[in-house]
């Protein structure tokens, strides 16, 4: 663990700060307050975003620091998106993940500024770690409607907000699309940079193991979903297990280091 003492690891100590408070203040019924630290959080993890930017020459995205500042980034207009658009709540948990993405950039993964490796300059790279983040940031917000499900919460019914259950689903059902759309562009960029669109890479290999997950979540849905909503919910959750594999042990895990090496 170390401390990050720059402008850039003060700019994400900052945005913790900002979304924890905006978390512990809203489930004191400060909405109003908590959504303003919201914003505060946003636009502390969107400058140490472009910090990186500047300071590296390339989309912030190459490695585990990178993506989990990316995500801080994109937990905040997500919240807003999915409430507005999708009428799916719980901003108070979403809060709460801005700091969870944040915890591993700010005291785990370092940020030693690196030049991209010819493999990841291509113009795929941006859009392709961008669909997977987001994908990832709306099935973490699954996960949270999932558990809400499972301990049998009460949705509210401000604004017309849907329930845990179909919560769930919306939010599965607009992430996978684009985690859909992140295995196709890295299988097209596999191709272009080793020849070969499939390698059986470990991350590869977890990728596609997360999205058969949520296949199965999305056809059990279909069927059963009715008469087994706590299924489905054990699936969603079964999905993010996945997801952390895929971002963590498949990078981190040494013994099965493969062409994801770079994302150390």
């Amino acid at each position: 663990m170390a401390i990050k003492l720059t402008l850039q690891g003060l700019f994400i100590y900052m945005a913790m700060a900002a979304y924890l408070l905006a978390f512990l203040i809203s489930l004191y019924n400060g909405e109003k307050t908590g959504k303003i630290l919201f914003g505060v959080g946003f636009l502390m993890c969107v400058a140490a975003f472009v910090y990186r930017w500047f300071q590296t020459g390339h989309v912030p995205m190459q490695n585990l620091f990178e993506v989990f500042v990316t995500m801080g980034v994109l937990v905040y207009p997500l919240s807003v998106f999915c409430r507005r658009a999708l009428r799916v709540g719980a901003e108070a948990f979403d809060m709460l993940s801005g700091v969870i993405v944040l915890v591993p950039a700010g005291f785990f993964f370092s940020a030693e500024p690196k030049q991209l490796p010819p493999a990841l300059q291509s113009w795929l790279f941006a859009p392709h770690v961008a669909v997977y983040m987001v994908s990832y940031v709306l099935m973490g917000k699954a996960t949270i409607q999932a558990m809400g499900q499972l301990m049998r919460f009460k949705a509210t019914a401000q604004n017309h907000l849907v329930d845990f259950e179909k919560g769930t689903y919306r939010m599965i059902s607009f992430g996978f699309p684009l985690m859909t759309l992140g295995l196709v562009l890295g299988s097209w960029w596999g191709h272009l940079a080793w020849s070969d669109y499939w390698g059986w890479d470990p991350k590869e290999l977890w990728a596609l193991v997360t999205w058969l997950v949520y296949v199965l979540y999305l056809h059990f849905r279909s069927y059963y979903g009715r008469r087994h909503p706590a299924v489905c919910s054990i699936l969603a959750l079964n999905g993010m297990a996945a997801i952390v594999i895929t971002l963590l042990w498949a990078n981190l895990a040494r013994l099965f280091a493969g062409l994801h090496s770079y994302a150390f």
